[in-house]
């Protein structure tokens, strides 16, 4: 039996997710209308040799649990099973993501110094843009120099409200 992405829209309080698992471990959770769906679907599909199902799994339902418990401002870390499908770099970058604690905010500049090399933050925010499980792996906890926001697969709007909902969660506030 040829195995398939199970993908499920999920609704959150910032936009529309595309949440998607392969053999029980999520593989995606992505803004739905961002510009680079197709790039990023295409990435998953060919790097899992696999195509796309609408459907429901257990770890969808889990992730959309935990993702609900987020937004509900009760979780502020994630326990799932990920099936990262990029090049080696990028699977670099987004382990790295994974380790900014919720609340917590860094810079292109930052995420690269922490990598050893300050002088790949091109490289480090193009892998960034890359990452197809937003939120989870918390590629919005990137902002530019100074704070300044930046672009965001879901949309400037819906990372000022991940922002603010993690600002809120610590009592501090980054802005």
């Amino acid at each position: 039996m040829e195995e398939n992405i199970l993908v499920k829209e999920y609704h959150s309080p910032a936009g529309v997710l595309l949440v998607g698992s392969f053999m029980e471990e999520l593989c995606l959770c992505d803004w739905r209308y961002r510009k680079k769906r197709d790039l990023i679907d295409r990435r998953l599909k060919n790097g899992l040799q696999a195509g796309f199902q609408y459907g429901n799994s257990a770890i969808i339902q889990e992730t959309i649990r935990q993702l609900e418990e987020y937004f509900a401002k009760q979780r502020t870390q994630f326990d799932l099973p990920l099936k990262l499908i990029g090049t080696d770099f990028q699977k670099l970058v987004w382990q790295e993501l994974i380790k900014i604690p919720f609340g917590q905010r860094l810079t292109y500049l930052d995420l690269s110094k922490r990598l050893g090399n300050e002088k790949a933050v091109r490289a480090v925010a193009s892998a960034n843009g890359a990452n197809a499980i937003s939120i989870i792996i918390p590629c919005h906890r990137i902002v530019g120099l100074n704070g300044k926001m930046v672009g965001y697969a879901g949309g400037l709007d819906a990372k000022k409200k991940l922002l603010a909902l993690e600002s809120r969660v610590t009592q501090g506030s980054f802005f």
